[in-house]
């Protein structure tokens, strides 16, 4: 009895596996089989990213366009006197968005009540306001147009809201360096 008792302990304690021929299956299917199924994944999942032969993926142009930078310096002359736009170009351009309609809060064009305290305080003051912003109104300097050009929109709104300011004069050139 103790015989056929010892026979049934030792056969619950072993495992599937009874054979080298069975470990090394085993040992087949445990490690290296997940490792190549995963390195067929990896590739599966990246040749979306890989050019095709014949696209144009690689060529000179589409190089040179991914790697362009996104923004760009643009130096202006500002006494450059063909160039320089009068006081109504500028106003057209720039400032008419929210002076033609009197938006934010800004004195309306041609309306003298609403000028008429902006311009007691001159020319000087106006101009400072349109560079640098007031209020609802951003900075104007440094934009699309030269501070002489802001300055030629800023009389011209003035003048049509009521002042008499004289409009100002081009810069002179700037003395070379090369003397």
């Amino acid at each position: 009895m103790s015989d056929s008792h010892d026979h049934d302990h030792d056969e619950a304690h072993t495992g599937p596996i009874k054979t080298p021929k069975q470990l090394a299956w085993a040992v087949l299917f445990a490690f290296v089989v997940p490792v190549i199924v995963i390195i067929m994944l990896a590739n599966y999942v990246s040749t979306d990213s890989k050019p095709a032969a014949g696209t144009g993926a690689l060529d000179a142009q589409a190089v040179a366009e991914r790697i362009a930078p996104v923004a760009r310096v643009e130096v202006k002359d500002a006494n450059d006197s063909g160039a320089m736009k009068t006081g109504e170009q500028v106003f057209q351009a720039q400032c008419s968005a929210c002076h033609a309609t009197g938006a934010a809060g800004s004195p309306k064009f041609g309306d003298a009540a609403a000028w008429g305290p902006r311009i007691k305080s001159g020319v000087e003051a106006l101009l400072n306001s349109a560079l640098k912003g007031k209020g609802n109104m951003g900075p104007q300097g440094g934009g699309d147009f030269s501070d002489f050009e802001v300055q030629r929109a800023v009389v011209y709104m003035a003048n049509n809201g009521g002042a008499k300011f004289d409009e100002p004069k081009m810069p002179a050139p700037a003395a070379s360096a090369a003397n």
